[in-house]
C-alpha cells in the first residue's frame, strides 16, 4: 500500500513552534517511527506552506495512492481549493490535526475540507497520523 502524508502551512516548524500545542518533536521524528511500525507500507511525505503546492500534490497522487493522511493547518479552515480538490481525486483523505481544534479558536471549529474526506481525527498528537493510517489500512 503507498500512503502519502501531506502536511500544510507551519508544520515544518512541529518541534519549534507553540510546544504547548504541538509537542517538541518533528514531524520528521515522527516519520521514522510511523515507518518502522508499518514495514508493509510505503509511507511518501509531502510538506508545503503553499495552498496551490498542496493542490498539485493532491492531483499528483490522488489516481494511483491508496490513502492520504492530510493535515492541511490554517487551510482546514479556508481552502474551497483544497476541498475541490479532494473531491475531484479517487484516493480517500483523512484529515488529520495535532491539536484538538475545538478546544481552540471558534475559527478553527469549521473545516472546509471534512465533507469531502473520508473521516477528521483531531486532538490526538501525532498519534492523529497513525489512526489516519490504521483507518485507511483496515479492510
Amino acid at each position: 500500500m503507498n500512503i502519502q502524508i501531506i502536511n500544510g502551512p507551519n508544520l515544518n516548524l512541529l518541534g519549534v513552534r507553540e510546544k504547548s500545542i504541538y509537542g517538541d518533536a518533528s514531524f520528521e521524528s515522527y516519520l521514522e517511527t510511523l515507518k518502522t511500525r508499518y514495514p508493509e507500507l510505503n509511507i511518501a511525505y509531502y510538506q508545503s506552506n503553499v495552498e496551490g503546492e498542496i493542490i498539485n500534490k493532491l492531483h499528483e497522487i490522488g489516481f494511483s495512492f491508496d490513502g492520504v493522511v492530510l493535515n492541511a493547518g490554517a487551510y482546514t479552515h479556508t481552502s474551497v481549493a483544497i476541498a475541490d480538490a479532494i473531491a475531484a481525486i479517487n484516493t480517500p483523505v483523512v484529515e488529520v490535526h495535532i491539536s484538538n481544534v475545538y478546544k481552540r479558536e471558534e475559527f478553527r471549529h469549521h473545516s472546509m475540507l471534512a465533507a469531502s474526506c473520508k473521516g477528521v481525527i483531531a486532538g490526538f498528537g501525532m498519534d492523529s497520523y497513525r489512526l489516519a493510517i490504521e483507518s485507511l489500512t483496515v479492510k
